[in-house]
Formats: structure tokens, C-alpha cells, sequence
């Protein structure tokens, strides 16, 4: 197993949005009801004038109306078709030619193909007891159609030696889910033991958004393994995972997958992908390409595997109500990040959009309002330190001036000051740090909702990709920022360039021995937020903008009507005052420390006279 490439600039971008917010705050502190089968629902594209209707029962012992349609060289197309997603599938190596969704449009308002021409292909390989390989993609199928109730039944048979091969697709109404059957019969002693059969699978994804960039980033193989485990390909030009006991595959295309999944674990499998966006930047069609090498468990006998075949949307609710683990499919984070979005983003925001019906973007406001309030118990002793900060800094620049010659005793003077007035940084890192998992869980949240794609909110005419307010001419693009300009992330920037300007502002007029230059942060961290959101989903800007708008508004409160800025310094002057506490262990060997530090200081002072 090879090691996986990361999307280093996501990683890049959330370890600095992390540092930026750490560092100010320790420098300052989604059941639709069954139809009877239509027409459309069931039908072959060309028929023999031969071709005969009666009862029959197929291989799974269901009683069925059935439809013969007698074989071609080539090969026929056989359509299978609900209301949610329609099929083609070639007699010749039975095929699924194309899968279309019926309900959904790309980002340019055309249909939403899972499968097209010829980036599809999927072949079982069989190995005779004489060495020789057959494969199904060479072989051509009779065609059996029927009904099974409601559902549609397509019943694929090919003669392999003595007996044959037969694959049975079964479409329900409303389900985007196929069943899907392999099996033998009759070449029990025909096919090798020695060597299992083998399916191999390819596909393309294509681009669906306006971002081929943003797209990519949530686009690749992922599958469940040995038991349950669950694992990914990654991000790399070219990737390779192998894994056991393996019960699906999807081939996720950020919002929407193509999974192959099965009741009788794949024995073995090897899952590959290639980023075309990467190999080839001058074509704008494809994102990746998938191929995934399978092997069945066999001991002998005639085969039989149920499957099933998944073409939708990779929405979590739709995924998770077939209750086999799909729903690990929609990137919700790993571990805690995982768990905050499954158990309390997920069902806020559909309480806002589903349950009282209000508009995406007003439900990512009220969203992030309800964030700030449900943390605001952690922060309050975040925000309570950077506002005694602002207060104490006079008296921090007068100690900066006093012993500007000395280092050492300057940064005792301010950790004492500090630490008197209850506003030492480290008291409000603790609170700081509570709300990283909620960042990072929300940081995967608005690119991967499902509900978001290709719902505006003001200028906004997709939250779950970029916003656009200006478009450079000719082709024209600005290496890292994209062709395009993004207001959301313009407006995310600035406000937070206001509230650092609010809890830094003054630190850059004395900065510390040691500690960064804020006046440089203060600028950078804004346009590095600019730079990088600007080809993200604008709900997610739209997030961080409101969320830096309320912390500010809270700063303000706390500044103007909680904290008494007399007070504070009374409390400084009364510590003054008081006989000094006898030290505990820790203060008093952290003291000696620095006071032998200081002792060395001067010593060098001395010698270099």
C-alpha cells in the first residue's frame, strides 16, 4: 500500500487558519412512496420479429412476465429506467453504456451523467482449468426482461464452455440503488480453482462545477474493508491502495458516486486513481480516473455473488438509509470532527432547512449564530483576556520603556502585571483550543452538504461552490487566486483584519523579544484568507465572515459593558500593595530559572565590556 499524497494546500490552508487563531488568542487571548411501473420503465431497444412473452422463473426463483430477446454480434441496448435514474446496458459484455440521473443538472444546465460512452467498462475474468482466460466483456449476452412486482428485471446469460454465465440487474421505483447478481452454471468443472475470478472496474469522473480544482479535491476512491475499516486513495497525481475482505467501492465524484458494494466480501482488491486534472491541465472534461481490480472468493463449485450497484447523489441521508456504512462515503472528518458534524451540524441545519423551511444561506446564518452561542461559556474566558489586554497595554508599553536594556526583567514585569489582573494568555488557550474541533468539523461540513449544491443566497448562485462578482477577461489568472474574484471571501478577510486590528493593535507598537512581528500577521493573515477561500464554497465563507462579525460584536460587549476598566487597574495597584504570597514549588523553581538567566545575561554583558 503505498503512501497517500494529501491535498496539501487544504492541509496548508486549515494549519494556518489554526495558527493565525491560536496565536492571537495566546498572544492576547435530508421514504418517497412507490408508483406502479410506467411504460418507459421497461422496454428493449430492437426486437427480433421472434420474439416471444409467457411466464417464466428465473434463477432466483421468482415468477416473472418475461421479454426474450435473442442475441447480435454486437451487441443490443437494453434500457432500464425509474423516475430517478435511467440505464443503458449493451448485450456485448453487458455493459451499463450509461447512467443518467434524472433530477439533476451540472453547474452549466446540463444532464448529470454517471456513465457516458465509453468511460465505463467492467469485466469479469475467468480462468479454465487449461490455462485459458475468458472474459465477459467478449462475450454476448441473451436478454431476458421481466417484472418482479414493481421492479424491473433484466436477466444477461452466456454460453462459457458446457454451461454459462448470467448477470441479473434488478431496478426498483425510486431507488438508485441496482441489484445486481453474478453467477455460474453448469462450469463447476470448467473454471480453475487455482485462480479466482477477477472483476476489474473503470470509470471517469467528470467535472460537474464551476472549480474543477474544488471538485477534484473531494473526488476519489473510497471503500469499506475487514469488517468495517474504511479507506480512501487520496489526492496524489496517481494513487494505489490495496486492502482485504472488501464489501464496497465507490468511486466518489464529490457530490455524486457510482458503488459497488456486495454481500460476500471481495477476497482482495487493488484501487487505483489517476488525477487527470494534474496529468493533463489543458483538458477541462475529466477529474480522475478510477480501475479497481477485485478478487472473488472462490473455492470451487459454480459462482454466485450478490451485489449491489449504486448510481446517485452522495447525499448522507440517501446513503445512510441502505444501512451498509455508505454514509462513511460523505467526507464528514475523521474521528471527533466526524462526530460533531454527524450528531450536531447535520441535524441543526437540516432542522433549519427541511423542518422550518428557511433559505440556505439564512440557515448558515443562524447556524453560525447558534455555534457562537452554544461555545460562547468556553470563549467567554478567551474573550474576557483580550479585552483585559487592550487595557493593560499602557501599562505593558511603560514597562517595555523601563527595561527596554533589559530583557529578562521585562518579560517578569509583564507576566506579573498579567497575571495580577487575572489576563494572562495562557489562561484563555485552554478555552481557545475547545473550539478547534468545531473549525475543523465545520471546515468539512459546507463543502461536502449535499443540500448546499447549487442553492444562491444573494450574489451567491451556488453555496457549495465559488461565488463570482468579477470575471478576468481572455483566459487571464492569477497564480493561486483563480480567474475570477469572490466577494464572500473578500468580506471573511476583512472582518477578520478588524478583529485582529481589535486584539493586536496596539501589540505592534511594542512587540516582545522573540514574538512575530504583528503588524505583518495583521496583514497576512487577511490575505492569505482571501487567497485561499477564494476558490472554496461560498457558504463556507460565508460562515467565517459571520462568525468573525459576532466575535467582534462580543469583544465590543465585553469591553464597553462587562469589564471595568478601573477596576481592573484598581486590582493591579491592590496586588501591588499587598505583602507577596510565599511562592509554590512551581512559581519558585520557574523564578530561580529565570533569575539565573538573567544572572547569565548580565554576565555576558559584563564580558563583552
Amino acid at each position: 500500500m503505498e503512501e497517500k499524497k494529501t491535498d496539501w494546500k487544504t492541509l496548508l490552508g486549515m494549519t494556518l487558519i489554526f495558527g493565525i487563531l491560536m496565536f492571537t488568542f495566546v498572544y492576547n487571548q435530508d421514504e418517497i412512496p412507490q408508483e406502479p411501473a410506467t411504460s418507459e420503465q421497461t422496454e428493449v431497444a430492437t426486437q427480433t420479429s421472434s420474439n416471444t412473452s409467457s411466464a417464466t422463473q428465473d434463477q432466483d426463483n421468482t415468477v416473472v412476465d418475461s421479454t426474450y430477446t435473442a442475441p447480435e454480434p454486437q451487441g443490443k441496448i437494453i434500457n432500464l429506467s425509474n423516475d430517478l435514474l435511467a440505464l443503458k446496458i449493451n448485450t456485448k459484455g453487458a455493459l451499463i453504456t450509461e447512467a443518467l440521473l434524472k433530477k439533476f443538472q451540472t453547474f452549466d444546465s446540463l444532464p448529470v451523467y454517471l456513465v457516458k460512452e465509453n468511460d465505463h467498462a467492467f469485466n469479469l475474468e475467468l480462468t479454465t482449468t487449461d490455462g485459458r482466460i475468458i472474459n465477459s466483456r467478449d462475450l454476448v449476452f441473451n436478454a431476458q426482461q421481466s417484472m418482479n412486482g414493481l421492479n424491473q428485471v433484466l436477466l444477461l446469460t452466456a454460453p462459457v464452455g458446457n454451461g454459462s454465465l448470467h448477470y441479473r440487474f434488478e431496478m426498483k421505483p425510486e431507488d438508485y440503488m441496482l441489484d445486481f447478481k453474478i453467477r455460474t452454471q453448469g462450469i463447476a468443472n470448467y473454471i480453475s480453482t487455482a485462480e479466482n475470478p477477477v472483476i476489474n472496474w473503470q470509470m471517469k469522473a467528470y467535472k460537474r462545477s464551476k472549480s474543477m480544482t474544488n471538485e477534484n479535491r473531494y473526488t476519489e476512491i473510497k471503500f469499506e474493508y475487514d469488517g468495517g475499516s474504511d479507506d480512501y486513495t487520496g489526492q496524489g497525481e496517481r494513487a494505489e491502495e490495496d486492502a482485504v475482505a472488501i464489501t464496497y467501492v465507490a468511486y466518489k465524484q464529490h457530490f455524486f458516486s457510482s458503488i459497488l458494494l456486495t454481500d460476500t466480501p471481495f477476497e482482495s482488491g487493488v484501487m487505483q486513481s489517476a488525477n487527470i486534472e494534474e496529468i493533463n491541465e489543458e483538458q477541462d472534461e475529466f477529474t480522475k480516473e478510477f480501475e479497481s481490480e477485485l478478487k472473488l472468493e472462490y473455492s470451487g463449485g459454480d459462482l454466485a455473488y450478490n451485489m449491489g450497484w449504486y448510481f446517485g447523489p452522495t447525499d448522507f441521508d440517501i446513503l445512510d438509509s441502505y444501512n451498509r456504512n455508505l454514509d462513511e462515503v460523505v467526507d464528514l472528518g475523521w474521528g471527533i470532527f466526524g462526530w460533531i458534524n454527524e450528531y450536531a451540524i447535520r441535524p441543526a441545519f437540516t432542522f433549519f432547512t427541511v423542518d422550518l423551511g428557511i433559505a440556505y444561506g439564512l440557515a448558515i446564518i443562524l447556524l453560525t449564530i447558534c455555534v457562537r452561542l452554544v461555545l460562547s461559556p468556553v470563549l467567554y474566558k478567551s474573550y474576557l483576556t483580550q479585552a483585559k489586554m487592550k487595557i493593560l497595554r499602557p501599562e505593558l508599553n511603560r514597562i517595555a520603556e523601563k527595561y527596554k536594556d533589559n530583557a529578562m526583567k521585562k518579560q517578569q514585569e509583564t507576566m506579573r502585571v498579567q497575571s495580577e489582573s487575572g489576563a494572562s494568555p495562557l489562561s484563555g488557550c485552554l478555552p481557545a483550543l475547545l473550539q478547534m474541533p468545531v473549525f475543523f468539523a465545520l471546515f468539512k461540513f459546507f463543502p461536502t452538504a449535499f443540500d448546499l449544491r447549487q442553492k444562491s443566497f444573494l450574489w451567491a448562485d451556488d453555496l457549495s461552490s465559488y461565488d463570482t462578482i468579477y470575471k478576468f477577461p481572455n483566459g487571464f489568472e492569477i497564480p493561486f487566486y483563480g480567474d475570477h474574484v469572490s466577494l464572500f471571501p473578500i468580506l471573511a478577510s476583512i472582518s477578520i483584519f478588524f478583529y485582529m486590528k481589535m486584539t493586536t493593535g496596539q501589540a505592534m507598537q511594542s512587540p516582545q523579544p522573540g514574538m512575530p512581528n504583528m503588524k505583518f500577521i495583521m496583514y497576512l493573515s487577511p490575505l492569505f484568507m482571501l487567497v485561499f477561500f477564494n476558490n472554496y464554497a461560498s457558504g463556507l465563507s460565508l460562515y467565517y465572515f459571520v462568525s468573525n462579525l459576532i466575535t467582534i460584536g462580543i469583544m465590543l460587549v465585553i469591553k464597553n459593558f462587562i469589564i471595568d476598566k478601573d477596576k481592573v487597574l484598581a486590582k493591579i495597584e491592590k496586588a501591588k500593595a499587598k505583602p507577596k504570597k510565599k511562592k509554590g514549588r512551581f512559581a519558585s523553581k520557574m523564578a530561580e530559572i529565570m533569575e539565573q538567566a538573567q544572572a547569565q545575561q548580565e554576565a555576558q554583558k559584563k564580558n563583552k565590556k
